[in-house]
């Protein structure tokens, strides 16, 4: 990896799933949104591959895509040489992965992903 130069950047990330929100097939929607400091980065919206049973399952299989989304990022910014402040900050409604990535509970009015779910 190359020496960091130049100031470091935060990432933060959004994410939300809605549960069961195809009537046909039942499957979940994911938004994620990904910012490098101020600056919207990434934005997903897709629909899920499984069929979950509960909001938790399908909020847990948000927050694994979106940790998958950011580790790539984060290995790319530092190939680049891009300095990285912390760990990534994940924002979702529901405390999944605590321990593991830093979660923090962020309320349906102001949780940016919802636009995408």
């Amino acid at each position: 990896m190359p020496e960091p130069r130049g100031n470091s950047v935060e990432v933060h990330c959004f994410l939300d799933a809605s549960h069961a929100s195809d009537k046909i097939t039942r499957r979940s929607q994911t938004g994620i949104l990904i910012f490098i400091n101020c600056s919207p980065i990434v934005f997903v919206s897709r629909r899920q591959n499984s069929v979950e049973t509960s909001t938790f399952g399908s909020e847990f299989t948000a927050m694994k895509q979106a940790v998958e989304i950011v580790k790539s990022l984060r290995y790319k910014l530092r190939t680049f040489g891009i300095p990285m402040e912390g760990p990534t900050n994940h924002f979702c409604q529901e405390v999944v992965a605590a321990g593991i990535v830093r979660v923090a509970k962020e309320d349906t009015t102001t949780n940016l992903s919802d636009l995408y779910t």
